[in-house]
């Protein structure tokens, strides 16, 4: 009888440990889950990755998004100046920044923090591991910040 009270308490524990850690995440993106602002994710028509994606987004950061799907998305990267070598399947929009690519909410969250004065930021490519990616993360996601001006340096490493 010991035995079985024994393991009894050690699932339930293990259980509540899993539980707290999960539901602990998404409230670790304050900024991006109380974001007042317009958020938008325009995705092709064709792009399952980006489905992921947006569902990682609500998911764990904030979940009024608009998801907007076209057949050509190329107009909103235009209109917010993201550098062609930057440009990803899908663009996220929050207030008047831009989000590139498969970007890990502790980005968004660091630019909805500190608020810099940029365009917005980028991962380009498509990186294993990354939100919205399968397999195994492979060295460090470099996310790009783009200034008024196009230019670009290194916003962040996750």
């Amino acid at each position: 009888m010991g035995k079985k009270l024994f393991w009894s308490l050690g699932i339930i524990l293990v259980i509540g440990i899993f539980f707290f850690f999960t539901n602990s995440a998404t409230g670790k993106f304050i900024a991006v889950d109380s974001f007042e602002g317009d958020i938008k994710i325009y995705k092709s028509l064709t792009c399952g990755c980006c489905e992921v994606y947006v569902n990682y987004f609500k998911g764990k950061g904030n979940s009024d998004v608009e998801v907007i799907t076209k057949s050509d998305i190329d107009f909103i990267k235009e209109e917010y100046k993201i550098p062609q070598e930057l440009r990803t399947c899908h663009t996220t929009i929050l207030g008047d920044y831009f989000v590139e690519g498969h970007i890990p909410l502790e980005a968004v969250e660091k630019l909805l923090s500190e608020k810099p004065d940029i365009l917005g930021i980028a991962l380009p490519g498509m990186p294993y591991g990354s939100p919205g990616m399968p397999g195994n993360k492979k060295g460090d996601f470099v996310i790009y910040g783009v200034n008024h001006d196009g230019t670009y340096q290194e916003f962040m490493r996750i």
